[in-house]
């Protein structure tokens, strides 16, 4: 009896509780084992769930004991990345691939070139893989470090502004979650999981265990963390209120000076990959013709050509890209924009749009224009192969011969005459030039994909930006007005009129349509799925903005402005800190841009002009060199001792696509970690300027080296005919 007496108290009470503080509408949403692992499947990368499950399929084929203090270093880092992988498969990857690559690769190539090259650079190669798939997890680690490292600020300010006006953390870090992108966003739906499945007790308890992984990583966000679950505890409301905003000052303060610091320490780096990347090899290309030239009559050019791909193509990028990730993931916690084009109504500005009509729209993938204009590119530039193949007459620009259309020349040992299927080349200058399609094509299609892909979803993305630039002075106005005790529906149509002709004009000015014309509730004007104002501006800070103020309100006016002004302070000063880091890195992020869009493809367009001079003279030379051998009766030994060490020279044709494939790599790398540096992992950001970048310096590239290649061989032609009559 006494029993459901209490039980009847009980729920009397928590009625009454419900009705004053409306407790039912800010109930904790339950985070379920179920709902966290769809949660992981749906947006944890691609890659790194095909490498889980090549892990823990070479743990099943090789079964592998791993040393216990290199297993809790893999183990660490693996926990970072959430990944569901032992040790022991991680070491069996390393050893299992690097076989399967050297037995598959020695025979493949072999098999079709005929060379023990390649099975020693298979050999080599598979041995290098090793220690380098060891590493995996580590590198894994600093990425997935550095992804998160750039919502760190982000994150500190949403649990402040949450904790302003609701002290609850487990109700923050859900808050903060819903509103960060993966993967800080998975990190705190582990905090919430762990708790929900008992793993810890408290929440604090799962945070700590969380905050361990960042104590050597980022002091100040464990700082700024400590300093939140701090406030719960303080007596008075002014005490709470300053902790927090201690908190956002701690970390804003130590991301400028950790940023400064690497700023200063980049210099050695960046320099040595400006040497090793584009100094050395281009001033390489220089020497190579003469080399080549000099390796004695028996090496065959297009052999040659493969030779130098295999260190130009595969080798220095590999090195370059490899030093590029070692400089991005020292670098520490900063400012990472967010990639609109995953959102569901953004989606369609990833393609191209061609309207038809008012009512009709045609969405077509970019990959399809890209591919058209690789396939043509390929088609043109590589037809002097195939003109060759079909035994197509060769063809002269002008009358006397000198610019030949393919040339086609017999190799010095075989003298003046030759079958067709002794001859190498082409040498011709058509050739050479038609080469550079071949370049541009690629350049051009990838640069184009990236371009169509990234173009319409960034202009959504700088508008959002205008608007998060000055919706601290929008949010600042909004907050008077509601401690002036004006309702909020009315307090919006006073900013909208106040910041007419702003981007937050237009913001308020929408959602102020939405509540007179069409009737709806401010949450309703806000977030509508259709025509919310929140789905022309996706920005996350203004939707946990508009979402603090749609909770706070609940709680009178004067709560909700309270909240909205801090919010405006905080929006200022991330604004401001990040201004200062973008000065920063200034220096270094002019300096990498000019070497992709100008230096690189500049010097290395002149140096394949002066490569195919050099390899025109060096060809006719040799054919000179052979027709005489090939005419003396006597003493011609003389001769074939010097054919012995003087060989032909390697076709520009080969040698400038082997170029200008790295040209391409090199354009893309150095974006890439230009774009890490400036702006962290910003994949959208990353997209569009490869689309810019492999556009113009590819097309840079083209140009200079076409020009330069037909002023020098006028020049060498000219040259050569005064020189031998």
């Amino acid at each position: 009896m006494e029993k459901d007496e209490y039980q009847n108290l009980l729920e009397k009470y928590k009625e009454r509780v419900k009705e004053e503080f409306g407790e039912e509408s800010v109930k904790p949403s339950k985070i379920t084992s179920k709902e966290y692992t769809e949660f992981k499947s749906e947006l944890y990368p691609t890659h790194y769930s095909i490498y889980e499950k090549a892990c823990n399929f070479s743990d099943k084929v090789f079964k592998l004991t791993v040393d216990e203090k290199k297993s809790t270093a893999i183990q660490k880092n693996l926990d970072v990345c959430h990944l569901n992988v032992k040790p022991s498969g991680v070491i069996a990857l390393s050893f299992l691939l690097p076989i399967i690559i050297i037995v598959l690769g020695s025979l493949i190539f072999f098999t079709i070139f005929q060379m023990m090259f390649f099975v020693a650079f298979f050999l080599f190669a598979g041995m290098l893989m090793i220690p380098a798939l060891q590493k995996i997890p580590d590198f894994m680690a600093n990425t997935w470090r550095m992804k998160a490292s750039n919502q760190m600020v982000q994150s500190i300010f949403y649990l402040v502004t949450y904790m302003r006006h609701t002290s609850n953390l487990e109700r923050a870090i859900g808050f903060a979650a819903d509103h960060l992108e993966p993967p800080l966003s998975l990190d705190l739906r582990k905090i919430l999981w762990d708790v929900e499945t008992e793993k810890y007790s408290t929440i604090r308890g799962s945070a700590e265990a969380y905050l361990g992984v960042w104590k050597e990583w980022d002091k100040e966000f464990v700082e700024s963390f400590h300093l939140i679950e701090s406030s719960l505890f303080e007596s008075t409301e002014e005490r709470r209120l300053a902790l927090l905003d201690k908190s956002l000052d701690v970390i804003l303060n130590g991301t400028y000076e950790n940023m400064l610091h690497y700023a200063h320490s980049l210099k050695s780096p960046m320099t040595m990959l400006h040497m090793l990347g584009v100094i050395l090899p281009i001033l390489g290309l220089v020497i190579l013709p003469l080399v080549v030239s000099f390796m004695g009559s028996g090496s065959n050019p297009f052999v040659t050509a493969i030779y130098i791909s295999v260190l130009y193509n595969i080798s220095l990028p590999i090195s370059v890209y490899y030093l590029g990730r070692v400089i991005l993931s020292k670098r520490p916690a900063g400012y990472g924009a967010v990639d609109i084009g995953e959102k569901p109504g953004i989606k369609k500005f990833r393609n191209v749009n061609i309207s038809l009509g008012k009512k009709l729209t045609i969405s077509v993938n970019p990959l399809y224009f890209s591919i058209m204009v690789f396939v043509v590119a390929m088609l043109i530039g590589f037809s002097p192969l195939v003109m060759h193949a079909l035994d197509v007459p060769d063809f002269s620009f002008d009358e006397k011969g000198n610019l030949k259309m393919l040339d086609y020349v017999c190799p010095p040992e075989s003298g003046i005459d030759c079958e067709d299927t002794e001859k190498v080349g082409p040498y011709g200058i058509g050739a050479s030039i038609l080469s550079l399609l071949v370049i541009a094509g690629l350049g051009v299609s990838i640069g184009m994909f990236f371009s169509l892909r990234s173009k319409n979803v960034i202009k959504i993305r700088e508008r959002t930006k205008e608007l998060e630039d000055e919706f601290s002075s929008a949010l600042f106005q909004l907050g008077n007005r509601l401690g002036d005790g004006i309702p909020a529906e009315i307090a919006f149509a006073k900013v909208a009129t106040t910041m007419q002709g702003s981007t937050s004009g237009d913001f308020f000015n929408l959602a102020e349509k939405n509540i007179t014309k069409l009737g709806m509730g401010l949450e309703q004007s806000l977030f509508d799925p259709k025509v919310g104002a929140i789905v022309s501006f996706p920005s996350e800070v203004i939707k946990s903005s508009m979402k603090v103020l749609v909770e706070s309100i609940k709680k009178g006016p004067r709560i909700a402005a309270q909240s909205l002004l801090s919010m405006s302070r905080y929006i200022k000063e991330i604004h401001r800190v990040e201004e200062r880091l973008k000065d920063l890195m200034s220096d270094i992020i002019s300096s990498m841009k000019a070497q992709v869009k100008f230096l690189t493809p500049a010097i290395a367009g002149i140096v394949i002009g002066i490569t195919s001079m050099i390899s025109t003279i060096l060809t006719k030379l040799s054919a000179q060199l052979g027709g005489f051998a090939a005419g003396q009766q006597a003493g011609g030994g003389g001769f074939e001792d010097m054919l012995s060490i003087f060989g032909i020279g390697i076709p520009t044709f080969h040698f400038q696509i082997v170029v200008g494939i790295y040209i391409v790599q090199i354009a893309y790398i150095l974006t890439i970690l230009s774009s890490g540096i400036e702006n962290g992992a910003d994949k959208l950001g990353a997209r569009y300027e490869l689309g810019k970048n492999l556009i113009y310096s590819t097309l840079l590239y083209c140009f200079i080296a076409g020009v330069v290649m037909l002023l020098f061989n006028l020049f060498a032609g000219t040259i050569m005919q005064n020189t031998l009559g």
